[in-house]
């Protein structure tokens, strides 16, 4: 009987060794072989990021001390909160778009607009020139679709097959959330030029992107593109596509210039006075998107509470601000009301005008601030 039940065993072990050997074998070519994680930086490249006071022993760095990695103990509570239901963390009937038609966007006022696409994605129309600012417009921010949930808002404003032409894309790092390999598949062909913080364009071209139409950025440096202006500025946060490329590309914030106006797009960060300093050096701004959303105790250095959020938009001396980074995806474990009315009553506090658009809709930025009392999702659960 004991050899029957140690022969059992002994096959039951033998089977669950052969199992978790398939599992590292697939996710092992999926990692190597997927197109999702993008690029690695040649010797060359990685000289080159060496002259920047950003990098540091191979990986870029954050001016503060940041805390990256969770405990154990904060691992496991991420992981029991993901695995177990939460109440309201996705709307239960999805967001509602307002459909934009492609011949509005080609046929656009001379005055600057903006169309918000959820989470931390833009059309800028600016000067005549379409610029696209962290165009996540995929389904699941993640490598494969199984690893993701889906996007809050059934559809989109409009699909990328139907967008005109792109004159910039600017991407802030890359995060599957910021940047999408299906969505820069799609707009590659429509776009003139991407510019990206450091490291980011090795993704860019192991995706079939001209070496020639991406511009890389270290922090404080500035570029110029047909009459207008970007300059790439700090955030504090990270970066990553895989499980070995953690820090190896850098992540910011952007300003955008043009002859009559002045715009901040704050990426992801945490709180940090780096929001001071662009304020002091390139404000006051007209209108600045400042993260609100997935946020939590355990990475609060790397995404900021909602009322740090207003906060920044003081350090910054924004006229107005719009929360971002909400509204798109489940990354966290608050409930997806709860960004925008702890930042709606911190604005108000600080007597902030703030805007909240519904997901489409088109802000024209000289009267942002006419957009301040939409409260569309107080209307939704």
């Amino acid at each position: 009987m004991k050899s029957k039940i140690y022969k059992y065993l002994k096959r039951m072990i033998a089977g669950i060794g052969i199992l978790i050997g398939v599992v590292i074998i697939i996710a092992t070519l999926f990692i190597n072989l997927s197109p999702q994680f993008g690029g690695k930086a040649t010797k060359e490249q990685q000289s080159n990021y060496a002259t920047s006071k950003n990098y540091k022993d191979g990986t870029f760095i954050n001016t503060n001390k940041v805390k990256l990695d969770m405990s154990l103990i904060d691992m496991g509570k991420s992981l029991i909160g993901y695995l177990k239901s939460q109440p309201n963390t996705v709307p239960k009937n999805g967001l509602p778009v307002k459909e934009v038609d492609s011949l509005d966007i080609v046929e656009f006022k001379k005055e600057s607009s903006l169309i918000w696409f959820g989470h931390s994605s833009f059309l800028l129309q600016i000067q005549n020139k379409n610029i696209l600012i962290d165009p996540m417009l995929g389904e699941v921010p993640a490598p494969h679709p199984m690893l993701g949930g889906k996007r809050f808002s059934k559809s989109l404003p409009i699909e990328i097959e139907k967008m005109p032409k792109i004159d910039a894309v600017l991407i802030s790092h890359d995060h599957y959330d910021h940047l999408d390999y299906g969505s820069i598949q799609k707009l590659k062909g429509k776009v003139k030029m991407f510019y990206t913080p450091l490291g980011v364009g090795v993704h860019l071209q192991k995706w079939g992107i001209e070496k020639n139409r991406i511009v890389e950025l270290d922090w404080w440096e500035e570029t110029s593109f047909e009459g207008l202006n970007f300059i790439c500025t700090p955030a504090q946060h990270f970066s990553g596509r895989g499980l070995s490329d953690r820090t190896k590309t850098l992540w910011s914030s952007w300003v955008i210039q043009s002859d009559s106006e002045n715009i901040f797009f704050s990426g992801d960060s945490g709180y940090a006075d780096h929001f001071k300093q662009i304020g002091e050096k390139y404000g006051p701004f007209d209108f600045a998107m400042i993260e609100c959303g997935q946020y939590n105790e355990m990475w609060s250095d790397i995404h900021m509470f909602p009322e740090e959020t207003a906060q920044a938009g003081l350090d910054v001396r924004a006229k107005v601000i719009m929360p971002i980074h909400w509204g798109g995806f489940k990354l966290a474990l608050h409930t997806w009301k709860d960004p925008i009315e702890r930042v709606n009553k911190k604005a108000k506090e600080l007597n902030i005008d703030m805007v909240t658009p519904l997901i489409g809709e088109a802000i024209f930025l000289k009267t942002a601030a006419a957009y301040s009392n939409n409260s569309w999702w107080k209307d939704y659960e």
